[in-house]
């Protein structure tokens, strides 16, 4: 992904109309996340965790102002160390997306939230992108992820979709005049064409597999099946006794 393509994207009225509700949404869900340490990686012209109360929030990306210069599938961070990493716009301009993933499975405490942004390829925006990929031009040179598939990757790591919203239902135009006339659409997108929407915000938790608590079999088997057992036992030692014995019982 070429950054600086990016950089001037985002300040485009087009990008500036994507940037504000993304931030709108992070400044909403971010503050009610808790834990200790925050991750965002990429986008680091916008401040996604400015709400979140953790006490440690840092970024990282390729790009010039991240905190940390580092690569998505090799980030200097300690294995289950961070309780909420934030991927804004990564996945469709990497070269390995699953390599991200599984670095950011990694790097994630148990019960941590992972929120995911990106294009959504079932909208006008993917159909822009059909026309103008061949262009090389930021955003339409990407590979959109659709929200199935998404959802499936996410799955074979072990998280849990919890959340999700779309926005930008509005055509993609560049010039902020049309965009202001269709803006209409984006007061009725998730009423109307909620699945349409040209971003998607995408919010999961990593699962982890608790321990099975090994049992010894006796404990396991119903009452009923035990006192028919003993009472079996009692019955082959009394046929054991001689005739002239009979079995003491405690009143």
């Amino acid at each position: 992904m070429d950054n600086l393509n990016l950089k001037d994207w985002l300040a485009t009225p087009l990008g500036a109309y994507v940037a504000q509700r993304e931030l709108a949404y992070f400044d909403e869900v971010v503050a009610d996340i808790f834990g200790f340490n925050a991750l965002q990686f990429g986008m680091t012209e916008y401040d996604f965790l400015r709400t979140s109360r953790m006490q440690l929030k840092f970024s990282a990306g390729t790009e010039d102002g991240a905190d940390i210069r580092a690569a998505g599938d090799a980030l200097p961070v300690a294995t289950q160390s961070m309780d909420l990493v934030v991927l804004p716009h990564v996945l469709e301009f990497a070269a390995e997306p699953h390599q991200i993933l599984r670095e950011v499975d990694r790097v994630m405490m148990p019960e941590g939230r992972l929120i995911i942004v990106g294009f959504n390829p079932w909208s006008l925006w993917g159909l822009r992108q059909n026309f103008s990929a061949a262009d090389g031009a930021f955003p339409w040179c990407g590979r959109f992820v659709s929200l199935v598939r998404l959802k499936d990757w996410l799955s074979l790591l072990g998280f849990d979709v919890s959340a999700g919203r779309l926005a930008c239902y509005a055509p993609p135009f560049s010039k902020e005049k049309w965009l202001t006339r269709f803006d209409f659409m984006e007061q009725a997108g998730d009423r109307w064409w909620g699945v349409a929407g040209g971003v998607y915000m995408l919010q999961a938790v990593k699962r982890v597999q608790g321990m099975r608590l090994i049992t010894p079999k006796w404990a396991t088997r119903p009452a009923a099946k035990r006192m028919a057992q003993a009472a079996q036992r009692a019955a082959r030692v009394s046929a054991a006794l001689p005739d002239n014995v009979i079995p003491m019982r405690k009143e």
